[in-house]
């Protein structure tokens, strides 16, 4: 089992970037495929990224590819997105999720969360 925690939300203007972590304890996240979801006031939860065990391949929703990149920590416990040229769109609270199968852009195939970070992209 592992647990995850995200941090590095706030507010930042459209534009801006933002970096959001996933901590994770319990077993290293290299044992699981990790995905970033998100989900806006109102909306359903949507996938964002996704990224092998190895970390070779990556995955991205169609809003976000070009701006956003998953990747994984040298310590094989953490992992990232990196989100630059942010807009008011993508203002939501993101999740970080483990898989213990393939690699997926549907939630419910994935079998631990976060709690969450908030992200507002706002001027």
């Amino acid at each position: 089992q592992v647990q995850l925690v995200e941090s590095g939300g706030g507010l930042v203007q459209p534009g801006g970037s933002l970096r959001l972590s996933c901590a994770a304890s319990g077993r290293t996240c290299s044992s699981y495929v990790m995905g970033w979801f998100r989900q806006a006031p109102g909306e359903e939860r949507e996938f964002v990224a996704a990224i092998t065990r190895n970390g070779a391949i990556t995955y991205y929703a169609d809003s976000v590819k070009g701006r956003f990149t998953i990747s994984r920590g040298n310590a094989k416990n953490t992992v990232y997105l990196q989100m630059n040229s942010l807009k008011p769109e993508d203002t939501a609270d993101y999740y970080c999720a483990a898989s213990l199968g393939i690699v997926s852009t549907t939630g419910r195939d994935y079998n631990y969360w976060g709690q969450g970070t908030q992200v507002t992209v706002s001027s």
